[in-house]
């Protein structure tokens, strides 16, 4: 084959999480870079078949930027880290997941393979493009699976030259591959995954590489295995063996009305758990975790960076996970849509347990056809640009009044949206059915009759009929 960089590199270095959505979807935010390296053997271009081994069912892409040095490096600053760039280009860090366990920690059989590393088809020159502003998009058989930004970086690219300099001189022609975005995952023989990096109008054009059946690796060291917590890392958000919330727990929420619900919350010092002001546009009760995501009001010269593209918006939409509830922060404005007919599809695909949105939805008609429930506190015919700028997700958040944590249990039914502590929940569904059958003896009692007085709430004097009523209560 024709190397893709001319000469090999003395190098490949790797970073591990660097993009905001890929350490939520991983669950972690690092304090600082970690790395691994690739050999220079595993180096391919565009075009070239990625080989997953006969045995091995688990090999994964990841769309990246990879940088190359232009002059040696040793013991730099950050801020002169990106002077000792000469090359950006698109980067496919692919690895199989079913021999991780081998070399756990440097991957060198997991990611090391030949083949394993694809860069191209074209260098940007890093002098013309600014660091910040970079593209990043993955396909996988023509559809969009990744597409971040690199102002939503843990680690800028400086920072990275800077970090690595300290202790490993970089030589001219190193590559850094400077982490995956959110929406990584598995192919399997037949795919094809491109990927992409763009720079304004400037692009690397788009890096192809199909999968193909390899031969089975002869048996003289690890052979491929694949077990749950390896399948769970390698599909990523795509892959849940496990529910967010336990069906004891979200049968038990459904069982009871917001209402009692709210009660009780404030009975123990939590008044202000309702979410304000929406009400259901679409579907029935709702019981769900929070995922959650913010708008910041307009300002039109950061929408262009915030607000196209894979923004936060979109990028919430695809970090959701079945039985997630996504909590939008629109600061309580109805006069935008915050939420269309497309991105609601897409949620419900997803497995979403619903939407709650203080804003505005559009196309509301149509999102009622899907079944999905969603509360809204209206509906209005523009889009979010009209008002806010999408601005991220996974943050704690105030919505309709509340202060929703992502991980909150959000419950709702025709009556509004409450949020729910996970910490108290099974005490206050306990509570609520009792609280709930004391109503209906209650109501029993006003029925037939009975005045409100000394009944309402329950007091002493019916306390004896109320627990002899009990005996015969079979809901």
């Amino acid at each position: 084959m024709t190397h893709p960089l001319g000469n090999p590199p003395t190098k490949i270095v790797a970073v591990h999480l660097n993009y905001r959505s890929r350490a939520r979807e991983r669950g972690r935010v690092p304090a600082q870079p970690s790395y691994f390296l690739k050999p220079p053997s595993s180096l391919a271009g565009t075009k070239e078949a990625i080989v997953r081994p006969a045995g091995c069912e688990l090999l994964g892409f990841e769309g990246e930027i990879a940088l190359v040095i232009g002059s040696r490096a040793q013991r730099v600053a950050p801020e002169d880290g990106w002077s000792y760039v000469r090359w950006v280009t698109a980067a496919n860090d692919a690895g199989v997941y079913d021999l991780r366990y081998a070399d756990r920690g440097s991957n060198l059989r997991s990611k090391g393979a030949d083949g394993f590393t694809p860069l191209g088809p074209r260098l940007l020159d890093a002098r013309t493009v600014d660091p910040d502003a970079l593209r990043l998009r993955t396909w996988v058989n023509g559809e969009v699976v990744q597409d971040d930004t690199t102002d939503t970086l843990l680690f800028p690219f400086g920072q990275l030259v800077a970090d690595l300099s300290r202790l490993v001189t970089l030589e001219p022609g190193d590559v850094i591959l400077t982490g995956t975005p959110a929406g990584a995952s598995v192919v399997r023989p037949g795919d094809l995954v491109e990927v992409e990096v763009t720079a304004g109008e400037l692009s690397t054009g788009r890096l192809r590489n199909p999968i193909a059946d390899g031969a089975p690796l002869a048996p003289y060291g690890a052979m491929p295995k694949a077990d749950r917590a390896e399948r769970e890392a390698a599909y990523g958000s795509a892959y849940e063996p496990e529910p967010l919330l336990g069906p004891r727990l979200a049968d038990g929420l459904r069982s009871v009305a917001v209402a009692t619900l709210s009660a009780q919350m404030r009975s123990r010092g939590l008044p202000h758990m309702s979410i304000d002001g929406v009400g259901p546009v679409s579907g029935g009760a709702m019981v769900g975790v929070a995922h959650t995501l913010r708008y910041l009001p307009l300002r039109e010269d950061l929408f262009k960076r915030h607000g196209t593209g894979m923004n936060a918006q979109k990028r919430a939409i695809e970090e959701l996970r079945p039985g997630h509830v996504l909590v939008m922060d629109a600061r309580r404005d109805p006069t935008a849509g915050t939420l269309g007919d497309i991105l609601a599809l897409r949620a419900h695909r997803r497995g979403a347990a619903g939407v709650v949105t203080d804003g505005a939805v559009r196309d509301s008609a149509a999102i009622a056809d899907l079944g999905l429930p969603v509360y809204a506190a209206g509906s209005h015919p523009s889009v979010l640009g009209r008002r806010h700028v999408p601005w991220d997700t996974g943050v704690p958040v105030a919505c309709g009044g509340a202060l929703v944590q992502p991980g909150d249990l959000i419950v709702g039914d025709t009556d509004g949206v409450v949020v729910v502590p996970p910490n108290l929940a099974d005490e206050l569904v306990a509570d609520c059915r009792e609280q709930e059958r004391q109503e209906r003896f209650i109501a029993e009692q006003v029925a037939a009759g009975e005045s409100v007085d000394g009944l309402y709430p329950l007091r002493q004097a019916w306390r004896d009929a109320y627990e002899n009523w009990c005996k015969g209560d079979t809901q």
